[in-house]
């Protein structure tokens, strides 16, 4: 359950920080009102994961998922451009994520 949690804590990061560039610094309500809530859901699931996995592994591999997720969309709605060394770190991150998942004996399985 606690990866369904993390999922859900890292769903709602994407979105509130999608929205929080929309804000245009909290001057416009309903982004603002989204960004918000959006943070605080993630941070509520985040706390549930944290109970139970280290706060080490639960940040490395949210924010690492955040990054690619958030930069994809980045790509995709805000028409942001990604050259090569941008690739080539998400890839990195990505990689990161993976190694932690698959060989780290710090990750409550």
């Amino acid at each position: 359950m606690n990866y369904v949690y993390l999922i859900i804590a890292i769903a709602f990061e994407v979105v509130a920080t999608s929205a929080l560039k929309e804000t245009q610094g909290f001057t416009k309500l309903v982004p603002s009102v989204i960004a918000l809530a959006g943070y605080g859901f993630a941070f509520y699931y985040l706390s549930l994961v944290l109970r139970v996995v280290p706060v080490g592994i639960v940040y490395a591999l949210w924010s690492g998922a955040g990054i690619v997720f958030i930069t994809g969309i980045a790509w995709v709605w805000f028409r942001q451009s990604l050259d090569l060394p941008a690739l080539l770190g998400i890839g990195l991150i990505m990689a990161g994520v993976v190694v932690i998942n698959l060989f780290s004996k710090s990750v409550a399985h």
